[in-house]
């Protein structure tokens, strides 16, 4: 069974193509994520995007998506729309794949075996909430795939000061959010705006894919 896609096209085909999915929390039709998925389209690149199992299930039974799916569950449906786009003629070696935290980080897990053009990670879960001595970063002090983090600087899953501090691996480029939260949100007395922020984001998504 196909998993349902929903794509943002750049007006200029043919593009590079980017995978999205969501956080633990909210669907990939979320407000700031569908804004953000057009946005990185109107800047040239394809822009599908997907839900996992369990986000399914909740929308079409009008309750709230808790618990997520097992990892292997998660990161199978990941391979499956994976390989569903190399039926349709999206070779996975020009493919570039991501999500926004939970979903970033099961990409992760699954990245270097599948071999992709590129990962984008937005709003990365480094540890739990709050909680530094959390963290689990050794696969990425590993990782080989070219691999983008679109992070806000006071994000309470890994802020800025936190982060720089890891030893992660040269094939991981960072990108710091002007004062963004998890969401990437600014305070308003910083002097910037959840807009701005999102529009820094899909830059530099962009740019990362179309340099490659």
């Amino acid at each position: 069974m196909e998993t349902p896609l929903t794509w943002n096209l750049p007006k200029s085909p043919p593009a590079p193509t980017l995978v999205l999915t969501h956080g633990a929390g909210a669907s990939s039709t979320h407000p700031s994520t569908a804004h953000l998925a057009e946005l990185i389209a109107e800047r040239g690149v394809r822009v599908a995007r997907f839900d996992f199992p369990y986000m399914r299930r909740a929308t079409a039974e009008g309750r709230r998506p808790w618990p997520p799916d097992p990892e292997d569950v998660l990161a199978g449906t990941w391979v499956q729309v994976i390989q569903q786009l190399a039926e349709q003629g999206v070779p996975t070696s020009k493919l570039f794949f991501g999500g926004r935290s939970m979903g970033g980080r099961i990409a992760s897990y699954i990245a270097d075996a599948v071999q992709p053009a590129g990962m984008v990670c937005i709003s990365y879960p480094f540890h739990a909430p709050n909680n530094p001595s959390s963290a689990i970063t050794i696969h990425l002090q590993q990782m080989a795939t070219p691999t983008l983090i679109v992070q806000g600087e006071r994000d309470e899953y890994g802020t800025r000061d936190e982060v720089e501090a890891y030893d992660l691996s040269p094939s991981i480029e960072l990108c710091w959010i002007p004062d963004g939260n998890h969401g990437l949100v600014p305070r308003k007395r910083s002097g910037h705006t959840e807009e701005g922020n999102r529009e820094l984001a899909a830059d530099a998504i962009a740019e990362f894919i179309l340099a490659r």
